[in-house]
């Protein structure tokens, strides 16, 4: 019995080598014995799965406005604005309701186009007369692009248009360069008419606000406004909201870029908004408020709706202040 169960053993180790052996060649097959897909399925082989995660982007810092190099911000104000400047004028009475920074003479970005303007129509030009955007009227100060362009025509009033609502730099630009004598000229002009207007602390470089050297202060840029809100076409298309332009054979829509037009509660004769990096958000208004009217100044505001936040301040203050002017002074020396 012993013998036959060893034999019985043997035969049944025998009989399961050919199938071990066919396992171990579909598994692993050499290039002699590799067989058909058919006669076996090969393991599924294992995928790694690798993640490609986007690198960061690098922290740019952000450029530091020259108020906050000269720490304007750091000055404690009633209202807690965020502009660095702030002035408000009673336009008839000349008389300052609320001063902070007042000495300050800082970048005006855009605000410049009131200058722009104002030049433009003092000098009798035709506004009917076509105007066309060539390359020299490019941004090579900040590279900002523009919806006019090259080769763009419009007339000098429709340039004057966009250049105080919608603040098209190209515009202004292409206004400056085609004043008689060139833009040199034009820029000769809006520093003799800053001078006339006794804006002492004011200068000019170029006639759209892009560049720093475009400086004043808030006192100077009151008196600006006083003279341009005096202008009834100024006063009209820079409270326009929108318009319709016709750029080749499209019909293109620009839009105001002060919000404030579109709010009830103000009454707007004249405004202009600006930003450059260097100037922070800047605002200048002459609005109609409780009988009174009045010229706003505000410069270097921090932060993307501030400025228009800070004219809401001030509107509110003054509705609730009788003599707001007798503590209404911050300022620090630069």
């Amino acid at each position: 019995m012993k013998t036959f169960a060893a034999a019985f053993l043997s035969l049944a180790f025998l009989a399961a080598l050919p199938g071990a052996a066919t396992a171990a060649a579909d598994s692993t097959p050499s290039k002699a014995t590799r067989t058909p897909a058919k006669t076996a399925t090969a393991p599924a082989r294992k995928v790694r799965s690798v993640v490609l995660r986007k690198a960061a982007a690098p922290v740019i810092p952000a450029v530091p406005t020259f108020g906050q190099v000269a720490g304007l911000h750091q000055v404690d104000d009633p209202l807690a604005l965020k502009s660095s400047v702030a002035y408000v004028l009673d336009q008839d009475t000349n008389e300052v309701l609320f001063s902070k920074n007042p000495q300050a003479v800082l970048p005006i970005a855009s605000i410049t186009k009131l200058m722009t303007a104002l030049v433009v129509v003092e000098a009798g030009l035709s506004l009917d007369e076509k105007i066309t955007v060539t390359d020299d009227d490019i941004d090579t100060e900040k590279f900002t692009r523009s919806r006019l362009a090259v080769g763009t025509t419009l007339t000098r009033g429709e340039m004057l248009h966009l250049a105080l609502m919608a603040s098209e730099n190209r515009a202004a630009h292409a206004l400056g360069r085609n004043y008689p004598g060139g833009l040199e000229a034009f820029v000769d002009a809006m520093n003799a008419k800053a001078q006339t207007l006794g804006m002492s602390d004011t200068h000019y470089v170029e006639p759209t606000g892009l560049s720093s050297r475009n400086q004043s202060s808030a006192a100077d840029l009151a008196k600006l406004v006083n003279v341009t809100s005096q202008v009834p076409l100024l006063r009209d298309l820079s409270t326009s909201r929108e318009a319709r332009v016709a750029l080749g054979k499209r019909l293109v829509q620009f839009r105001s870029t002060n919000g404030l037009l579109s709010n009830p509660l103000w009454d707007i004769g004249l405004q202009k908004t600006g930003f450059i990096n260097e100037a922070g958000k800047c605002l200048v208004m002459q609005a109609s408020m409780a009988g009174r009217k009045l010229i706003m100044v505000f410069l270097d505001s921090s932060g993307k709706a501030s400025r228009i936040a800070d004219a809401e301040r001030m509107r509110k203050w003054l509705a609730t202040v009788p003599d707001a002017g007798q503590a209404a002074t911050a300022s620090t020396k630069l």
